[in-house]
């Protein structure tokens, strides 16, 4: 029996998260919901118990195993020295800490880590789901085959950049259809029916700093491991699920059937037909990563190759939620447990 704190509850990812705790062998945990502004005061349920979203005080975090920071970076980077002091095990999925000394970017999904959590750590940033996704994707196909080089395009959805994100492109759909001038509060750009790499000089949200964010966990993830992948980040029309473009050179050739075999399982899904592409439509829900492989025509058998093309696609939302969870099942280990004598 633990006791959970959600600090940003009444979030996309706060309530993809309560949901996944819900689901998982935390089930039976205290939560409690915390956040700013209009979050506060929200009616929610955690089970069978029906809750509301608080406001942080001074003793917020008494008592407190696992502290989920879901909400804003200046939320995080208000409140989770508090938590920190308060003895419990801080994990930050708003990404603000990643940088920070000591801090550890994190999934069970990936490979054992260069470096491992202790007492010491003062936080664990679940990874985020793109560089989560990514470094799935090339550790299986560095498992199959060595990766000489290989490169990614990450296509992000609104809901990337929360519900504000997700409104605003709604209200551009709709203005857009209707010819009426379009609000621009958010990206300051049109992302309406239109692919970018960058949004306007006065935009809420920073399409470069998730970018950032995603090579530096993706290499965090990747140790000295995984291939260094280089990485594009575009922002699409699309509301919901990561979609990703991967080209990768082999070391030597291979044939399809081997990186058929090494893509299936574990928070993988080999899709095979054509007639059943991954999207993000697809992915909603999903646990797992949907894929496709695609070899390119060798100069002499078109099913070997020592160049693949991957399609990705995966549930932004429910990956880092259930990234966050695993990651706290283990760090279980770290908490203490009975009386001392």
């Amino acid at each position: 029996m633990y006791k959970i704190a959600i600090v940003g509850a009444s979030t996309l990812l706060g309530k993809e998260l309560k949901d996944a705790l819900a689901e998982s062998s935390l089930a039976a945990s205290s939560v409690e919901l915390f956040d700013e502004d209009e979050g506060l005061g929200q009616l929610d349920q955690v089970g069978d118990e029906v809750t509301f979203v608080q406001a942080i005080t001074a003793d917020s975090f008494e008592h407190v195993d696992f502290a989920f920071f879901c909400g804003s970076e200046s939320l995080t980077r208000k409140n989770w020295r508090e938590a920190l002091r308060a003895g419990s095990t801080v994990l930050d999925l708003s990404g603000a800490l990643d940088q920070e000394t000591g801090v550890l970017v994190r999934s069970p999904w990936v490979g054992e880590p260069d470096v491992a959590a202790d007492l010491f750590t003062p936080a664990i940033v679940p990874a985020h789901p793109a560089a989560l996704a990514l470094a799935l994707l090339m550790e299986r196909l560095q498992q199959a085959v060595p990766v000489k080089s290989a490169a990614a395009t990450v296509i992000l959805p609104a809901s990337e950049f929360g519900r504000a994100g997700m409104d605003e492109l709604h209200q551009q759909t709709v203005n857009l259809l209707s010819f009426q001038s379009i609000p621009r509060a958010t990206f300051d750009s049109q992302l309406a029916y239109n692919l970018v790499c960058g949004f306007g000089e006065n935009s809420k949200v920073n399409l470069n700093a998730i970018d950032a964010k995603i090579r530096r966990q993706y290499s965090a993830l990747a140790g000295r491991r995984l291939p260094v992948l280089a990485i594009q980040t575009i922002g699409a029309p699309v509301f919901h699920g990561h979609g990703f473009s991967i080209f990768a050179e082999l070391e030597r050739s291979v044939d399809l059937s081997t990186l058929e075999d090494a893509m299936s399982g574990y928070h993988l899904d080999l899709v095979l037909e054509d007639t059943d592409s991954p999207s993000n439509l697809a992915a909603t829900g999903q646990n797992d990563v949907l894929v496709r492989l695609r070899l390119e025509p060798g100069p002499r058998n078109a099913n070997e190759s020592a160049r693949v093309w991957l399609w990705a696609a995966s549930d932004n939302l429910r990956l880092y939620a259930q990234n966050a969870v695993d990651c706290a099942l283990d760090l279980r280990r770290l908490r203490p447990q009975g009386t001392v004598q």
